[in-house]
This record gives C-alpha cells, sequence and structure tokens, in this order.
C-alpha cells in the first residue's frame, strides 16, 4: 500500500493493490494487466450537475500499449464501453467529466445490464448520498471472473495486443460516512447481463465479494465488515 495513496480523499478508508494505479483528478484507478482492465475503481460520489456529458471516449496513454483498452476493441462487438465511476457522479466541471470517459475507467458491459440495474444502482447510489444524514459516500466496484465458465473475449490479438475478457459478473461497495462520525457499508453482485429483479436481491457480504474478486475493500477499516 503506497503511503501517497491517502493524499486522495477516496483512499481514506484504504486503496488495494493492482498493477498500476491511475490516479485521477476526482476517482481513482486499479488496473490489471492480465484482465487489460480495471481490476477495481474508486471514488467519492460528487452529483453537482453544471456541465454536460462530455462522450469523449479515448485511450489511456499512461498504461503500456500491450495492455491497454483502444476505442476499436468494442467495435462490432455488441457490448458497452461501461463506466466503473459513473459519468454522473462527476459532473462539476468539464475535466472531472471528460476523465471518466478514459477507457481505464470502462468494462465490457451487456447492453442490458450496463442500462439497465447497474444504472439503477448508480442512481440510487446518488439519491442516498443526497440525504442530510450523510457526510460523504464512498464506492468501489470492478469486475469478476467466473472461469468455470468458458470465457468471452472482445478486442485486437495482434502480436502487440492481448484480448480483452469479459467479465462474468461485476461488483460494487458503498460506504456512507454520516455526520454522526459512524459509516455504513452495503455491497452488491450482479451477473453481467439484463435482470428484472430488485437491487436487494443482489446484496452480499463484503467479505464475500472480497474472496470473489481478490480485491480488499475498505482496509483501513478495522472489525467485521458486513
Amino acid at each position: 500500500m503506497e503511503t501517497s495513496a491517502y493524499i486522495k480523499r477516496e483512499a481514506r478508508y484504504g486503496i488495494p493493490a493492482a498493477d498500476q494505479i491511475l490516479y485521477n483528478r476526482d476517482y481513482t484507478v486499479g488496473y490489471s494487466y492480465y484482465f487489460r482492465q480495471a481490476k477495481w475503481a474508486l471514488e467519492i460520489v460528487d452529483q453537482k450537475k453544471t456541465v454536460e456529458r462530455a462522450d469523449n471516449f479515448r485511450s489511456d496513454y499512461r498504461i503500456p500499449s500491450s495492455f491497454r483498452q483502444d476505442p476499436e476493441d468494442y467495435v462490432g462487438t455488441g457490448y458497452h464501453r461501461g463506466h466503473l465511476v459513473a459519468s454522473a457522479n462527476k459532473r462539476n466541471l468539464k475535466i472531472q467529466n471528460s476523465k471518466t470517459f478514459l477507457l481505464s475507467n470502462m468494462s465490457p458491459q451487456a447492453a442490458s445490464f450496463n442500462t439497465g440495474i447497474w444504472k439503477k444502482l448508480e442512481e440510487e447510489v446518488r439519491r442516498l448520498d443526497a440525504f442530510p444524514s450523510i457526510l460523504e459516500t464512498y464506492v468501489i466496484c470492478g469486475p469478476i471472473f467466473d472461469f468455470s465458465k468458458p470465457t468471452k473475449e472482445i478486442g485486437d490479438n495482434t502480436s502487440n495486443k492481448v484480448t480483452i475478457p469479459v467479465p462474468t459478473h461485476y461488483f460494487k461497495s458503498v460506504l456512507v460516512e454520516k455526520k454522526t462520525g459512524t459509516v455504513d457499508i452495503w455491497s452488491f453482485l450482479f451477473p453481467n447481463e439484463g435482470t428484472h429483479k430488485p437491487l436487494k436481491d443482489f446484496q452480499q457480504k463484503t467479505s464475500f465479494i472480497e474472496r470473489l474478486s481478490g480485491v480488499i475493500l475498505w482496509g483501513a477499516l478495522t472489525g467485521d465488515k458486513m
């Protein structure tokens, strides 16, 4: 764990390990070279809406070319460039919103998942963050791969690049810091597909998500994490 990470406000409750840590203006990404996508993305929700959505998807050239995603990787695949840190959570400044469209913040999501329950949870997190009793809302999310099933892949398989495995599931863990000084945590696990089930059906113990994802969530907290 890098001491410098604690300069970032969103790292207050811990920052997991990754091949490359990408510090952005308003969120942090832990990137996986093996999976050619983020292992996790961490943010504090900021839902002030003063600018339009940027929609400028682009490569993140901080990542070595062999391991990064590029726009052509998604062409004709049917998969969405799914935001991990939601664009709607970063609408206070143009540069803030633009940074969410770096492909290091994207993961191949089924269209019905991205525009369905994933979007619904993003909206619910913003609704929660607006409660007068909430001081700050922290979110960490990322992909999960079930290799007991055939792995779908997208992208360019050339001599200097590898394909991008499509996650079978995604996790999201939400930590709210109340004005009383206490915290609450809710964690979710979703299959990468559309569903009409309610959000509560996908809630899981944080410790279970950690075992599946290989990511230590909120590692600076002591005691049990529900």
